[in-house]
């Protein structure tokens, strides 16, 4: 394994059924269309002083079922998730969606286990990609929140989708996408097609800083092809839901070019990885939340990808 490689790996660890969710409600959640419904995580780092409640979840009503899309950061979350949800609609929960396998979108899972017929549904690579940090994130959540999970309390999914899949849930269709390695190498989007509305996962992330798990390259490659959804809705994985799609992604975009360009810069340069993390992209990282917890840790990704490319 290449130094600056194991160096990183050592720094990872129906609508007519539904009601408006009652005002003041503790677990918020918004109606971004139509029976469709969002509660937005604090924009801040997956920690005990949040309650681990830091990504966007979302749910989408038809006539006969309910999907629900991530499960939130800790048992606790999953649990008042689900309590949200069912204050909102009796229907069935038929299709619980991760997105992608990181431990803020996915250990509230446990929460939606009992529910008669539910199917848990992600990208092919989703398996394969818990069981190898399934150990951390247990870990994490027994040494920071004092929250003990096992592997028999964490569904994985039973249905893989490796290209596209269609859900019926009675009056409305949900079009699941996995994409090539990008943001992690487990990515699936989520399109409504009655509302267009885009649930984008990580692949989009709005003021809290982009992190690099996947591939940089990948990323960028696929921020295009994601544009030409046709969404009017877009639901980040983080931050606030937009209305201005694909306009939105370019920050972004953005971001992830300055780092690609700018660390092939370093790299050519022969500017080692230390100098690297406190110059590459420091103009592009002051536009984002949270760059002092994750900026240093993009660019010792892009350094590991990107240093024997040539």
């Amino acid at each position: 394994m290449k130094p600056v490689a194991a160096a990183l790996l050592a720094c990872l660890f129906a609508t007519a059924c539904a009601q408006t969710p009652p005002a003041g409600d503790a677990f918020a959640i918004s109606e971004v269309a139509p029976g469709v419904y969002v509660h937005n995580g604090q924009v801040d780092d997956w920690l005990p002083s949040n309650g681990g409640d830091v990504a966007n979840l979302g749910f989408v009503v038809g006539s006969r079922c309910v999907a629900v899309i991530d499960t939130g950061g800790t048992p606790e979350v999953g649990r008042r998730w689900h309590d949200a949800i069912r204050r909102v609609t009796p229907l069935p929960i038929c299709w619980v969606i991760d997105t992608h396998a990181h431990p803020d979108h996915v250990l509230g899972n446990g929460a939606f286990a009992g529910e008669a017929g539910v199917r848990f549904v992600a990208a092919a690579h989703f398996d394969k990609a818990l069981a190898a940090r399934e150990p951390f994130f247990e870990n994490a959540l027994q040494r920071d929140f004092g929250i003990r999970l096992t592997h028999a309390e964490l569904p994985y999914p039973t249905v893989g989708v490796d290209k596209t899949m269609e859900l019926d849930l009675g009056g409305r269709t949900l079009l699941l996408q996995a994409w090539p390695t990008a943001h992690t190498d487990n990515d699936l989007t989520i399109l409504d097609r009655k509302t267009r509305t885009l649930y984008t996962g990580d692949l989009l992330f709005v003021e809290h800083m982009p992190v690099v798990d996947g591939s940089l390259k990948g990323w960028l490659a696929v921020l295009p092809e994601l544009a030409k959804t046709d969404a009017a809705v877009a639901v980040p994985g983080h931050g606030a839901v937009s209305h201005d799609w694909p306009a939105v992604l370019k920050a972004e975009q953005d971001y992830l070019n300055a780092l690609l360009v700018e660390t092939r810069a370093a790299i050519k340069s022969r500017m080692t990885l230390a100098q690297a993390v406190d110059r590459v992209g420091a103009a592009e990282a002051a536009h984002w939340k949270l760059a002092d917890r994750f900026h240093r840790r993009n660019v010792t990704a892009a350094y590991a990808e990107l240093e024997w490319e040539d």
